[in-house]
């Protein structure tokens, strides 16, 4: 019977992501999300303990992404900075950027605008704090390892740098910006961005 267990969970998940993708977090009910599914509004609770579970096992899949992101660049795999020099790096973060949109974009919709009144709520804000803490340790040990380069950056230079990647992300998934025309506007923003940065800490 597991099988039959996993295909129940699986179908609450799907019609779940539809819901909250449709409506958001506060206006879908447990017991609409039942009827969908055709089951009993009581056996969710046999595979998810609230509604706020439910809708954090959905967007998993991009939390997983996002953290992923924000590790592979200021966190434990935290690039060299020197790499910022080369074209390799461009095109890594233009591709990494098109990847989490093109392949969690309905996630990433929901997550972003359609969270209210859920745990991640505040998404953005808690994972922008968090990534300010990792840019400022990951500039303690660039500039260990190269003392000639500026880290003297405020805070709030690398609070923006986060909440300007957020809105980069709304813009693009409310105007619906189809890939190929995604991949031309990366390229001319991370570009921007790079520069920025080499600029401002002189590599």
């Amino acid at each position: 019977m597991q099988v039959l267990k996993e295909d129940i969970r699986g179908r609450i998940l799907a019609v779940a992501e539809q819901r909250f993708g449709q409506q958001g977090y506060s206006k879908t009910s447990m017991r609409e999300i039942a009827g969908a599914v055709g089951v009993g509004v009581g056996n969710i609770y046999n595979y998810f303990r609230n509604k706020d579970e439910l809708f954090c096992e959905v967007v998993r899949p991009v939390l997983h992404a996002m953290e992923a992101m924000l590790q592979e660049h200021h966190g434990i795999r935290g690039e060299d900075v020197m790499t910022m020099r080369s074209e390799k790096y461009l095109k890594a973060c233009i591709d990494e950027y098109v990847s989490l949109i093109e392949t969690h974009r309905s996630l990433l919709e929901i997550l972003l605008f359609r969270a209210q009144g859920s745990s991640l709520e505040h998404f953005r804000e808690s994972y922008t704090d968090r990534s300010t803490g990792l840019v400022k340790a990951w500039f303690a040990a660039m500039k260990k390892k190269y003392p000639d380069i500026n880290t003297a950056v405020s805070d709030f230079i690398i609070h923006l740098h986060t909440v300007w990647m957020f809105t980069l992300f709304e813009e693009l998934l409310m105007h619906a910006v189809p890939k190929q025309e995604m991949e031309s506007i990366l390229h001319d923003y991370i570009l921007f961005e790079i520069q920025g940065w080499r600029a401002i800490i002189k590599v």
